[in-house]
């Protein structure tokens, strides 16, 4: 089927005379820059849709669980674009595809069909003007944070990372040249669980965003119709993470602070510290009890940000910060370590006394990575 292209974000054309009266899914299709009669005004659709991971895949999910409803015919026809990936089966988003024979293009090959609407949920690359112009209604973005706060890569990351209470999910129309700032179709929010970690919050998201998803195509047109813009104020970046940011700062950063970094991106980069001039890498942290707080040990002398001290009841390393106390169960140094492993091979009295080590060094320090930009390893969740 040979469509006329416009620009969907252009003014609106006028209908010429002698065409009877335009339905509301034409006006609206016309308030969009289209008026050629061979484009669909309503589902089912044909969709082209565009992610990587978990997050994505569950958005993908649903869109195919829609597809084979018969019932309720929505979607009429799904493929899928992803990105390379090193490992063999590729991608969650890539996995889904292939397991439900779903047509699959790598990016950046996005086939030759006709579709009537793009998806992009969590793909992270910047998608052309020609490319969105090959859409009928646009493309659409699935996003985990209610926009315009936290555009950018790493939403979720961030709104763990910031302490926010309220997140949500924001269905917006693509625009060319910049990401997330497009027109808001729907938006939801929900309160943040408290001491949820970004991946936990990332699951209740890419649920929340794909059934907000399927409703909007079930109302395509419309949604599109009644798509207002983003607020100018309000407006913050969420960019992606580097490996710096896993590094403990403990004269700078709280024990809330710190509890916060390491549920955000704990499961994608483990945080990381000095010990006696060695990378550490800290792996399982916990709160400490006010039981433990008790301990005279950690009263009784004064306290230096970095100071370790092994508290045999609960088995932990406690870890003194700018303002308390954090736990730690494990590290790695050299191979996994649990608290008690690392007590008696580097804290105990007679390793200090005979590693002639200073006192001073026998606490964490922070760790400050290279600045040269092959070192500035960056994820994305």
């Amino acid at each position: 089927m040979r469509v006329l292209v416009r620009r969907c974000w252009g003014p609106p054309l006028a209908h010429g005379a002698g065409r009877g009266r335009p339905s509301p899914q034409w006006r609206a299709l016309a308030r969009l820059g289209w008026e050629d009669s061979r484009v669909r005004e309503k589902p089912p659709w044909r969709v082209l849709f565009f992610g990587t991971d978990q997050f994505a895949r569950e958005a993908l999910r649903e869109l195919h669980a829609a597809r084979e409803n018969q019932e309720e015919e929505l979607i009429d026809k799904l493929e899928v674009v992803t990105l390379p990936s090193l490992s063999p089966r590729g991608l969650p988003v890539k996995q889904y595809a292939v397991q439900s024979q779903l047509p699959i293009y790598e990016w950046p090959d996005v086939g030759s069909g006709e579709y009537d609407v793009g998806v992009v949920a969590s793909f992270g690359r910047l998608l052309s003007e020609a490319l969105i112009l090959k859409f009928p209604y646009g493309i659409l973005n699935v996003h985990p944070s209610c926009l315009p706060r936290w555009r950018g890569p790493a939403p979720v990351i961030h709104t763990v990372l910031h302490g926010d209470t309220v997140t949500g999910v924001t269905i917006m129309q693509i625009r060319p040249k910049r990401f997330d700032v497009g027109p808001i179709l729907k938006q939801e929010t929900i309160p943040v669980p408290p001491k949820s970690t970004a991946k936990e919050l990332e699951a209740v998201l890419s649920r929340l965003g794909a059934n907000m998803l399927i409703s909007v195509l079930k109302n395509l047109p419309e949604s599109l119709s009644n798509g207002r813009q983003q607020p100018t104020e309000g407006a913050t970046y969420a960019p992606k993470i580097s490996a710096g940011t896993s590094c403990v700062k403990w004269e700078e950063q709280t024990s809330e602070q710190i509890f916060r970094l390491y549920r955000a991106i704990g499961n994608i980069i483990p945080l990381q510290t000095l010990w006696m001039g060695n990378t550490i890498k800290l792996l399982d942290l916990v709160e400490v009890n006010s039981s433990a707080l008790a301990d005279p040990k950690l009263t009784g002398q004064a306290l230096i940000p970095g100071s370790l001290i092994y508290h045999k009841q609960s088995q932990i390393l406690l870890v003194y910060c700018k303002d308390s106390w954090i736990g730690v169960r494990s590290v790695m140094l050299k191979k996994r370590l649990t608290a008690t492993d690392f007590y008696n091979g580097y804290l105990h009295p007679w390793y200090q006394k005979n590693s002639q080590a200073q006192p001073s060094q026998c606490r964490f320090q922070t760790l400050r990575l290279p600045t040269k930009k092959k070192q500035n390893k960056t994820v994305t969740m």
